[in-house]
């Protein structure tokens, strides 16, 4: 029976230090320890982020999706030695609640018709969220894709005229309709779409399962396969889909977990 390691971020790393969060719909930077090679590493089944920091240490940046209960989670891991299971702690977090009213019901409780389409178009966008190419992100600690007050943090309970729905998965930032909205990190653009509930949606990717998603969007500027600079424009700032008005919303992804956004621009708040 192989027993877990308890492994620990390294103290003194900067990445370390800007980006490890491990709590529900927060990020869990693990060190893998030395080596020429890059080990390879999964969480809960998936492929995780792996970086090169302080010669050749190496650290894993794992997203922790929000219905990750707290306690011990195991992180598997290959290299040229063979394979071991590292174990880190995920602590807790509570997170608030927003109510918001909007007009049109069908948004709230939509009808067979708009089921069907959100079923397809849900299984698009985890598609894309499961992308893992090889290319090392450009940068971790990212840009703000816009500039302005943030108007919903990650993670809140939402209910939507009274009723609960899933949390909010990204950061909204309240900027009128047409600002031009930029990606925070080097990526090739995945997926565009119009979507029930995410209106006009852009999908970057930064690498290994490093994943920006844009929505609300009141006009796309990029297509599928183009590569797009740390700052290139994506589109513009909108309020279609399901939005109570112009504001920009975006999603971090790491190994298909959405995690809190606020994080890689820091501005995290226990």
């Amino acid at each position: 029976m192989m027993v877990p390691a308890l492994a620990a971020a390294p103290s003194d790393s900067f990445i370390s230090r800007a980006l490890n969060k491990p709590v529900p719909g927060g990020v869990a930077v693990v060190d893998l320890g030395n080596g020429v090679e890059p080990p390879k590493a999964t969480y809960q089944g998936k492929p995780v982020l792996v970086v090169k920091e302080q010669g050749n240490r190496w650290l894993a940046i794992v997203g922790v999706s929000l219905t990750v209960k707290p306690g011990s989670q195991q992180l598997a891991v290959r290299d040229a030695s063979g394979s071991r299971n590292l174990s880190f702690v995920v602590g807790d977090k509570k997170y608030p609640e927003q109510r918001i009213t909007l007009k049109n019901q069908r948004q709230v409780n939509p009808d067979p018709n708009d089921l069907k389409r959100i079923e397809s178009e849900l299984a698009l966008q985890i598609q894309a969220y499961r992308s893992f190419s090889p290319g090392t992100p450009s940068n971790l600690i990212l840009d703000k894709p816009v500039n302005g007050p943030l108007s919903s943090k990650f993670g809140v309970r939402r209910f939507f005229n009274g009723e609960e729905r899933n949390p909010h998965s990204g950061l909204d930032f309240a900027v009128p309709a047409g600002t031009p909205i930029k990606s925070p990190a080097a990526g090739k653009v995945i997926l565009i779409g119009n979507y029930f509930f995410n209106g006009n949606t852009v999908f970057v990717d930064h690498g290994q399962g490093f994943i920006s998603m844009f929505c609300h969007m009141s006009k796309i500027d990029v297509k599928v396969g183009d590569a797009v600079p740390r700052g290139g424009v994506v589109g513009r700032v909108g309020s279609t889909g399901r939005a109570t008005g112009p504001h920009m919303h975006w999603n971090v992804s790491l190994n298909d977990a959405r995690v809190d956004p606020a994080i890689f621009i820091g501005a995290f708040q226990p």
